[in-house]
This record gives structure tokens, sequence and C-alpha cells, in this order.
């Protein structure tokens, strides 16, 4: 039985909507964006779309391409002891993925969201994020993120859940994954 999902895509593709359904679900959530946030706050940093990338890369260069996954995994570990599912949001290269299947093997799964770019760009002028700017912003970090093998892991994730349709479908889509992954 999979324990632990990692979710992945491109900016504005929807992973954090999908953590949301789960979450609801009680299905507990750990935010690999979220401990980058966590970075910038404690060295604090001022809030920048531009900020957030280079703390991410300054990390990876300085402590690995895998260093937020290997930070998280005994956090994962320590909500399996009480969850029959853990969430992992924000699976963004292929080093990390490999500290998963390798700590998880078979108990571990992936899901892509995917949806076209200009969807996932006006959705990311719309949300406000501190991280997100401009369009010279968002293919920045298109570009940073795919250079961590992100394309790589959305082309052989486990299960792909497409996210080009209104949110009502894209949420139903989300629980009947759910329902069928958490089935006997």
């Amino acid at each position: 039985m999979t324990r632990v999902v990692a979710v992945c895509g491109m900016p504005g593709s929807g992973k954090g909507e999908f953590a949301a359904i789960l979450a609801d679900a009680d299905v507990p959530v750990v935010s690999m964006g979220d401990m980058i946030r966590a970075e910038v706050q404690r060295l604090g940093l001022e809030e920048s779309p531009s900020i957030f990338g280079e703390v991410a890369a300054r990390l990876r260069a300085e402590h690995g391409e895998d260093v937020l996954a290997v930070r998280l995994c005994d956090r994962v570990d320590h909500l399996l002891r009480d969850h029959a599912l853990v969430l992992i949001e924000g699976l963004r290269g292929t080093a990390e993925h490999a500290v998963f299947a390798g700590r998880w093997g078979n108990e571990y799964r992936t899901v892509a969201i995917v949806a076209d770019a200009e969807l996932r760009f006006a959705r990311i002028q719309q949300r406000g994020r501190s991280e997100d700017g401009d369009r010279s912003a968002f293919e920045a970090r298109n570009e940073r993120e795919l250079g961590w093998g992100l394309d790589v892991l959305i082309g052989n994730a486990d299960d792909v859940l497409p996210n080009e349709a209104d949110l009502f479908a894209f949420q139903a889509r989300c629980s009947a994954w759910l329902n069928a992954t958490l089935a006997p």
C-alpha cells in the first residue's frame, strides 16, 4: 500500500490545491516550499520573487541537491506512526525523488499535476504569493525548476492529474484519486 505520496508540477499547476484536498481528508501534508519560506524568514531576508529561488539554489549548492528531502524524511516517518498516508507537497528534483524512493520503496509514489503554461501564469498572477512575480520571474522559476529535473519527475510520475478545467472539476479529480489510493 502507498504510504507516502509526493506531488510535483510546474509553478501554478495546482499542487497546493491537490494538497488542500488531501489535508481536508485528514492526510498530513509537509511542504517543501514551506521549508524554503521558513529559511528565507530565518535568514531575515526581504521576500521577493527572486529571493526564494536564490535561497533554494544556495541550499542545494551548499548541502547537495537532496538537502530538502533529507531534512524532511524523519518528519514524514514521525507522521507515518499515526497516519496511513502522508503527502509531500512540492517535489521538484530528481535527487529529492531518489531520497524518497530509497527511503520508502514500494510504499512511495509520485503524482504530477499538469496544466498549460498560460493558465499556470494566470493562476500565479491571481494568487498573490510573495514568491510570485511578473512574466520574467515566472519564466526564470520554470527554468530553475526544470534544471533540478522537474520535467523528468513529471514525465515519470506514477499518476498524472490534468488541471486545465475549473477548480470544481479538479477538486473532484483529486478526491477520486485519493479514494482510489486509500481503497484496500
